[in-house]
């Protein structure tokens, strides 16, 4: 049943949000792994993919809407990163 998927979704998406906003405000790459984010993509990509494969229904959205949200984190932690580093030059 695809609505026991979307809920599963639901409850993880939640959390991203609150974690860009701490990333974006931090500018620190502490406390986070990129690798770990990587692979939480990774997993959302390969749900779009069987659903692409097995039928799409509404789901897919969700898995969207993480997969971007994770990405956005992945991008602000590599802004950081290099702000870190800027700062640790001067």
């Amino acid at each position: 049943m695809p609505v026991f998927e979307l809920v599963m979704l639901i409850c993880f998406g939640v959390s991203w949000p609150v974690s860009l906003y701490k990333t974006y405000t931090s500018r620190s790459t502490a406390g986070k792994s990129v690798i770990f984010s990587v692979l939480i993509a990774i997993g959302y990509v390969f749900g779009i993919i069987n659903k692409l494969m097995s039928g799409v229904d509404y789901v897919i959205y969700a898995y969207v809407a993480n997969v971007i949200m994770v990405s956005a984190d992945v991008v602000l932690w590599c802004r950081n990163r290099r702000y870190e580093k800027h700062q640790a030059a001067q």
